[in-house]
């Protein structure tokens, strides 16, 4: 049943929906379901061909309406952009989904300040940039918008080796909390999901690369024992962003098989891990670039 769509058809007929990051991973899957109930979705990342590639698959595969632009979410302008363009196309947009993310597992030390900028930018600053702009827009329009963050437990309980990531992620956390409250007397929802282990291609390998992937299974931090089904999130996002969750605002929703409550922050086990090994790690990455 949990791979099997969760709301009645049609459940989001009739909305429009930016999803930042949508194009691969979790965003992709999130935003195919959407389609499925009958939303209008709008997918931005900064690669115009990778889109394009997910636009056609998403509309074959579901025969939803897909528009897919290019946009840095640390660039306001850009972001601007991506919402006059969904207006245009579509007359007006109703919910924003902020899944744009980056990270590193590395000790801190061997940090340098661009790669904190580099997550912080995209997680925080890029939420914080479509938020306001989408606020704007519907206070304005006296449109009652709906926002959902993709989060991460580590948001409220802290993790080593991806402080950036834990930076920038409960900097959102506090913007959701803090505009649920300030924009709720325009009938606007923000409210935020905490996956845990949700295995994606391109995401996954880099923060598990093989020399530490069987050593570092999260099956084995995980109390049911298994990784997440996409389905599983995109039922969640769904139901968060319809009208069914309609008296939920300001909340954050853990999705991880009781994974946080085993063992609180999801990388606090890389302590395991030598500087010789992280030596290798590094030298690894860099070849797989």
């Amino acid at each position: 049943m949990h791979t099997q769509g969760m709301l009645r058809d049609n459940a989001l007929k009739g909305k429009t929906i930016i999803i930042t990051g949508g194009g691969t991973g979790l965003g992709r899957s999130m935003g195919k379901y959407f389609l499925e109930l009958g939303a209008n979705l709008i997918i931005c990342s900064r690669k115009q061909d990778v889109l394009d590639k997910t636009a056609k698959e998403l509309a074959k595969e579901t025969g939803g309406s897909v528009l897919a632009i290019a946009c840095d979410v640390r660039k306001y302008d850009e972001v601007e952009n991506v919402l006059a363009k969904g207006i245009e196309k579509y007359g007006q947009v109703d919910i924003l989904l902020n899944n744009a993310a980056g990270n590193f597992i590395s000790p801190t030390e061997r940090l340098s300040h661009r790669a904190f900028d580099v997550v912080v930018d995209i997680v925080l600053k890029g939420s914080y940039n479509f938020t306001l702009a989408m606020g704007k827009y519907w206070i304005e329009k006296k449109i009652k918008g709906t926002v959902l963050s993709v989060l991460t437990t580590y948001a409220f309980t802290g993790s080593g080796w991806v402080v950036p990531s834990v930076c920038g992620k409960s900097g959102v956390l506090g913007m959701t909390k803090s505009l649920a409250v300030e924009w709720a007397r325009h009938g606007i929802r923000l409210n935020a999901v905490a996956p845990g282990p949700f295995p994606t291609e391109g995401a996954w390998s880099r923060l598990l690369p093989d020399p530490i992937k069987e050593e570092f299974d999260p099956t084995k931090k995980v109390p049911l024992g298994r990784v997440g089904d996409h389905q599983e999130l995109a039922n969640l996002a769904a139901y968060m962003v319809s009208e069914y969750s309609a008296y939920i605002t300001g909340d954050i929703i853990s999705i991880d098989g009781g994974e946080w409550l085993k063992g609180a922050g999801q990388f606090n086990n890389m302590d395991k891990v030598t500087p010789e090994m992280w030596d290798m790690l590094e030298t690894f990455m860099k070849g797989k670039k």
